[in-house]
C-alpha cells in the first residue's frame, strides 16, 4: 500500500488561519505583530521567497516593513538598518533573507540582530537556548517538521529519527529539538550525512528519516523499511525539457519509489517548504506576545 502524502500546505493554512485568529485577538488589544524583511540584491528566488512572506503577513494582518536594498550595500549600512529595527517598537521580528552577497560578512550580519526579535532562530544566544531546551525562537524549518509530524499523528517520543544532514539551518537543529526532555522530544536521533559509512545501515533503522542533505536520490527504496515515516526537506533543481522553466524540483528522497514502503511522506514541493514561512509568521506573533508581556 502506498504512503498517506503529508500535505505541507494543508497543514500551514490550519496554522495560519489559527494564527490570524489569534492575530485579530492581540490587535483588539492594541497588539500589531510586526515584521521587518531586509532582501539584498535581485535573486530571482529570495525575491519570490520574500514577496511570498509579505503576502502571508497582509493576510493574517501582520505589520510589514520591507526593505530592499541594492547588492551593492555596505556591511555598514546594513548593520545600521537593523540596529534601527532592534530599536523600533513596531517591530517584532527581523528577518535578513539568506545568502547575502559574498562581500557581506552574514555570521555578523546574523549576530547584529537583537536575539529577542531574531525570529529565524539563527543568532547564537537562541541557538544556545534551543540546545540547552530554554524557551527560544526555534529555526523555522525545523519546527516546521517537528508541526507536521505532530498535526498527521506521528508518534516523536522514543520513536527511531534517522537525520540526513548536518547543517546549522536543519540537521544540527532538528536534531537537538528531537533529543529533548519536552513534548516535542524523547526521540533516539542519529544523525548522519553523505560522508556516512553505509548510510543504508542507518537508515533502514529509523522509524522516521529526515532528509536534508541537499542531494537528490540520497533516500531511496533499498533504503528504508516498510511503514517509515519519511519527511523530505531537500530542495533540487534538476534539468527538464518539459517544463518551461528548464527545470524541475526534486527532493533528497525517491519519492516514487519510497513512498511504496513508507506509511507517510512528505512531498516535494508541498510538503515541507510551505511550513517554513508559517513557523516565521508564528514567531514573530510570539515575539509580540512577549515584548507585551503576555508570556
Amino acid at each position: 500500500m502506498a504512503a498517506k502524502i503529508i500535505d505541507g500546505k494543508q497543514v500551514a493554512a490550519e496554522m495560519q488561519a489559527e494564527l490570524k485568529a489569534e492575530v485579530a485577538q492581540l490587535r483588539q488589544e492594541g497588539i500589531v505583530p510586526g515584521l521587518g524583511v531586509i532582501l539584498v540584491g535581485e535573486d530571482p528566488a529570495s525575491q519570490s521567497y520574500v514577496t511570498a512572506k509579505e503576502r502571508a503577513c497582509a493576510e493574517l494582518g501582520i505589520y510589514s516593513d520591507d526593505n530592499r536594498l541594492p547588492a551593492n550595500i555596505t556591511q555598514k549600512d546594513l548593520i545600521a538598518l537593523i540596529n534601527k529595527m532592534n530599536a523600533d517598537p513596531k517591530i517584532n521580528g527581523i528577518l535578513v533573507q539568506l545568502p547575502l552577497p559574498k562581500h557581506l560578512n552574514e555570521g555578523e550580519v546574523l549576530i547584529a540582530i537583537s536575539p529577542d526579535k531574531d525570529v529565524d532562530g539563527f543568532h547564537p544566544t537562541n541557538i544556545g537556548k534551543m540546545v540547552a531546551g530554554q524557551p527560544a525562537f526555534l529555526p523555522c524549518t525545523p519546527h516546521g517538521v517537528i508541526k507536521l509530524l505532530q498535526r498527521n499523528g506521528v508518534k516523536i517520543e522514543g520513536a527511531h529519527v534517522v537525520i540526513v544532514g548536518r547543517s546549522n539551518i536543519v540537521g544540527k537543529p532538528i536534531a537537538n529539538m528531537l533529543i529533548q526532555k519536552s513534548k516535542d522530544g524523547n526521540a533516539t536521533v542519529t544523525v548522519c550525512h553523505t560522508k556516512t559509512k553505509d548510510l543504508a545501515h542507518h537508515t533502514r533503522q529509523a522509524d522516521i528519516i529526515i532528509a536534508a542533505a541537499g542531494r537528490p536520490n540520497t533516500i531511496t527504496a533499498d533504503m528504508v523499511k516498510d511503514g517509515v515515516v519519511v519527511i523530505d526537506v531537500g530542495v533540487n533543481r534538476i534539468k527538464d525539457a518539459s517544463k518551461k522553466s528548464g527545470f524541475r524540483l526534486t527532493g533528497d528522497v525517491d519519492f516514487e519509489k519510497v513512498k511504496e514502503k513508507a506509511s507517510l511522506i512528505t512531498p516535494v514541493p508541498g510538503g515541507v517548504g510551505p511550513m517554513t514561512i508559517t513557523m516565521l509568521l508564528y514567531n514573530t506573533v510570539e515575539s509580540a506576545k512577549r515584548a507585551a508581556g503576555k508570556i
